[in-house]
């Protein structure tokens, strides 16, 4: 007899990437249009302890950000370990605490402090405390050695939470998110790009353990910069960038290049090696570039450019469908690359519109996630349509 308790909904509560990815596309869509429109006055901002700019980088690492990273988990880690995963009520519970984080950060200032503790924390802490249940506790059948970097890592993001809405540490709170989404970008980016090559290739690109287990250990470092002297980290930024750079020569970028689907995963790393040594050179040449250019090549080149196509390939790919990047979808990511060139580039030669290029890089968000949750969304609420379970 199956004792099992199952939510009687839809499909939308089979697997974590479901109704994360639902959410981490209408935040994508939502939450870069929020902030321009807050920057230019037309609405006001939450009443908070904390800054507009806290809010804004809050969300997007924690509403959008850990939408995306929690559906990739749950997802993977199962097919990790081999188990069956979360599903069902526990789903529903995470997706709801996620929903009463979003509310949280907006009503801080009239919650009760109490209320807003418990919503502050509540989905971070559940979700971690899950993913490492079914890591640690599954670790004997764990296809990936290295998965005890993100044991070590997963606990730390409630710590950078606290100290990016704190008024005296947020700077380290900033620089120790940062450093924890690019720790799981290197993971996720160490383990994929040799299938993608070879699937769309038919090619082998470079994977050596020691240099890999290198990256990921500087990288685990760097998570800690903000607690470091500005000559130790911008060093640690630098060899890693080097060796980044090192390791992208041997994975066939200009075959890569090829294919937007591909193309923009490499575009991507280029990207999260750049970031590095944009911080490299402002902590040791020129300390008075403002730390937000280091922070959107990161938001807008790493995760503005990965994340989408990520969200097609697996909203396809484990909804039973065969994973090819239709025109739309090379829309979205061409947009995506348009966003980032207005975001990032376009102000270093025309700094007096600055205030457009936030406008029109919102709008592309708008755009790209738009149309991906317009296509993608009923994918997630319907079962496979291979006729498997999940």
């Amino acid at each position: 007899m199956d004792n099992r308790i199952y939510l009687p909904v839809n499909a939308l509560w089979l697997v974590g990437f479901r109704p994360f990815f639902a959410l981490a596309m209408l935040s994508g869509l939502s939450l870069p249009v929020v902030w321009a429109l807050m920057f230019a006055g037309v609405i006001a901002a939450p009443k908070t302890a904390f800054s507009m700019v806290q809010w804004h980088a809050h969300e997007m690492f924690f509403g959008f950000g850990w939408a995306v990273l929690g559906g990739f988990l749950l997802t993977a880690t199962k097919n990790w370990v081999r188990v069956r995963g979360y599903s069902g009520y526990a789903l529903a519970f995470l997706a709801a605490a996620w929903l009463f984080e979003r509310a949280g950060m907006w009503f801080q200032g009239v919650w009760p402090p109490q209320l807003f503790m418990i919503s502050n924390n509540l989905f971070v802490t559940a979700i971690v405390v899950m993913l490492m249940s079914t890591l640690i506790h599954n670790r004997k059948h764990d296809s990936y050695s290295d998965n005890y970097f993100f044991v070590l890592i997963l606990p730390v993001f409630l710590i950078a939470k606290h100290l990016m809405l704190s008024q005296d540490y947020y700077l380290i709170g900033w620089s120790m998110i940062l450093g924890l989404f690019r720790m799981a970008f290197l993971v996720m980016l160490e383990r994929t790009l040799s299938q993608f090559m070879k699937g769309a290739f038919q090619v082998s690109i470079l994977e050596n353990s020691l240099l890999n287990n290198a990256i990921k250990i500087l990288g685990m470092l760097l998570v800690f910069a903000g607690l470091m002297p500005p000559q130790l980290s911008a060093g640690i930024a630098l060899l890693l960038a080097f060796l980044l750079a090192g390791r992208l020569v041997y994975c066939k970028p200009q075959l890569a290049m090829r294919r937007i689907d591909i193309g923009i995963m490499y575009l991507g790393y280029l990207a999260l090696t750049t970031q590095l040594l944009i911080e490299f050179i402002r902590q040791t040449v020129h300390p008075e570039w403002p730390v937000s250019v280091s922070i959107h090549v990161f938001t807008f080149g790493v995760m503005g450019l990965i994340i989408p196509a990520m969200l097609v390939r697996i909203a396809k790919g484990h909804t039973g469908r065969k994973v090819v990047f239709e025109t739309p979808d090379k829309f979205v990511l061409w947009l995506m690359i348009l966003a980032f060139a207005i975001r990032i580039i376009a102000p270093q030669f025309y700094s007096a519109f600055h205030a457009y290029w936030i406008y029109l890089a919102a709008t592309c968000w708008f755009l790209g996630f738009s149309l991906l949750a317009w296509r993608y969304i009923p994918f997630l609420v319907r079962p496979r349509v291979d006729g498997k379970e999940h």
